[in-house]
Formats: structure tokens, sequence, C-alpha cells
């Protein structure tokens, strides 16, 4: 990978290709040009799409080629204020209240401005990305939103309109410069579209199969060429079935590598009976597939590649 440390901000769909590449992401040009312009803007971006397609990883590859630091907001149901923004460290705000009344040599006012400051203060991600950085803006990187609730995604809202938050007993912290935000959703729910407005939108589906065998040779170059074709023909009929879960890229990823150690040329449909659970993650998807239904697939593809070898 090439020297980051004072990356420069792209400035065209062609520098934010290079950009994404040098992270090892292969990227398509749609994804480069709302990327840009998401930079130039200073908007959000929003990425959206099945889970395991690369939305995260867009976040990590811009963080790392442009030098940045990143910040990361894992949502989850229940997410709070104070796992997102800040919490005061309670402990440490009760052993100095008893060592001041041990002492006796402050006043109320005195001590309640004292541990209600700076010191006391656990910063948790969205307020970490708001602090100046050496290294400019960090990359905030807000993962899986669709798994919180209206009401934070409310409050989240409320913080990307004005990159500030409001801590009571201390006042307004203000970004300096706004960071770099990128937004994840699997879908799950449909997010606000009062939040949307303020993004731009990016949808990350599944890759062709041309793109996809450009990953593996990314990603996973020790995997034999033609097992990687098979496994990307593979992986692209599967992904026509009626399965409860289809697999992702990373998916994909994971069947390489593992077939790599089983020190695999080409699949045969025992080892691919034997590998199901690297690639698909539910037992009823197995069990639909693992057998006879995976052996005509296995065979479709086949066929396949020796008629596109023949045309």
């Amino acid at each position: 990978m090439t020297d980051t440390s004072h990356r420069h901000l792209p400035t065209s769909v062609e520098e934010t290709l290079d950009l994404l590449s040098d992270g090892d992401y292969v990227g398509d040009r749609s994804l480069a040009t709302v990327l840009l312009l998401a930079l130039k803007l200073g908007r959000p971006l929003f990425l959206e799409g099945e889970a395991g397609t690369g939305k995260t990883e867009i976040a990590k590859v811009l963080a790392d080629t442009l030098g940045r630091r990143l910040v990361r907001l894992q949502c989850y149901e229940g997410l709070d204020v104070s796992s997102a923004v800040y919490e005061w460290n309670y402990p440490a705000q009760m052993v100095e209240i008893r060592v001041s009344e041990a002492t006796g040599d402050r006043d109320r006012d005195s001590l309640e401005s004292d541990i209600f400051s700076e010191r006391f203060l656990i910063e948790r991600p969205l307020l970490k990305a708001l602090r100046p950085d050496t290294g400019g803006a960090p990359v905030l990187l807000i993962d899986e939103l669709d798994r919180t609730d209206e009401p934070f995604e409310a409050f989240l809202l409320e913080v990307l309109s004005d990159f500030q938050i409001t801590i009571p007993e201390l006042g307004t912290v203000k970004a300096a410069e706004p960071p770099i935000v990128i937004i994840t959703s699997n879908r799950t729910r449909e997010i606000h579209d009062a939040l949307k407005r303020r993004c731009l939108y990016h949808w990350v589906g599944y890759p062709s199969a041309e793109r996809e065998l450009e990953i593996l040779r990314v990603k996973a170059p020790n995997a034999p060429e033609a097992l990687s074709r098979e496994i990307v023909a593979f992986v692209q009929a599967l992904r026509n079935m009626d399965l409860f879960k289809l697999p992702g890229i990373a998916e994909t990823l994971d069947w390489a590598d593992a077939l790599t150690q089983l020190d695999k040329v080409a699949l045969d449909p025992t080892t691919v009976d034997d590998t199901l659970g690297v690639l698909l993650k539910y037992q009823d998807d197995i069990a639909k597939l693992q057998g006879s239904e995976a052996a005509r697939l296995l065979d479709e593809v086949r066929h396949g590649a020796a008629a596109a070898r023949l045309a």
C-alpha cells in the first residue's frame, strides 16, 4: 500500500477509484462518484445493502488510505446517549467526593465544578468524532443504524445537522472540522426520510461475476484461478435461489480461504457439502442445498463454464 500519512482528499472520480484500489477495495464507478461527492460536499454517505456486501469496509479503507483516525459506533437495539456520546465516570467522581469530604478542602460549588470537568468525562464515539485531530477530521462510521430504535435516530439527526453536542455540565462541543461520516444499514427496517435527506445515498448490492472474481484475486490471491472462477460461478448461482440468507462477498472470501486451506484446486460435490457451513449460516439453507441439489448446481456451473469457453 502507498504512503497515505498526508494524503489529500480526491478531486476526481478516477482519483477516488485509485483511493479505493490502494486500500484493496474493488469498487465500481458509481460508488466512487457518490463517495467523491460526499467528500466534496461534506455530506454523510448512507450505504444500504445486504449484510456482507462490503459497506463497512468502505469506511475502513477510506480512513486507512487518507491516513485519518477511524471512529466506529457499532449500533444495536437499545443504544443510548451514554453509550454513543458520553457518560460521567461515576466511580471516580464518588472517590473525589469522599476525599473532599474527608479533607474538607473545598466548598460544594467548587467540588461540583471539579467533578463535572473533562477529567471525569468518558468520551464515546460520537463525541470523539467531533474532537480535533492533527491528521485531519476523522472518519466516523455509524455501523448498522437499522439496529437502533427511532429515538436514537432522531438524536443522531440533530448531531449530523450541526456536528455539535451539548453537555449540560460543560457546554457545547462543536467540531472545528466535521468528520467524514459513513452510515451503513442492512435494511432490517426503514430509516426515516429526515435522516436520509441529510445524506447522499448509495445501494451496495451483490457484485457482478466479473467484479467478484476481481475481488477474489485481490483479497484471496492464494486461491488457484480455476478454483476462484468455480467459486464465483457457484456463489452467483446460489444468489438466484430462494434462501433465507444469500451469501455476501464476505462469505465468498471465507469460502475461498477455506478451500485453499484444504488444498483444493477445484470444486467437487463432497467438498461443497462439507464446507457449506462456511458459505451459508442457516441450517434450513444448508439442508435445502446439501446433497443432490448442491451436485446439480455444481453440474450447472461446470456446464455453463464449458459453454462459455466454447463460445
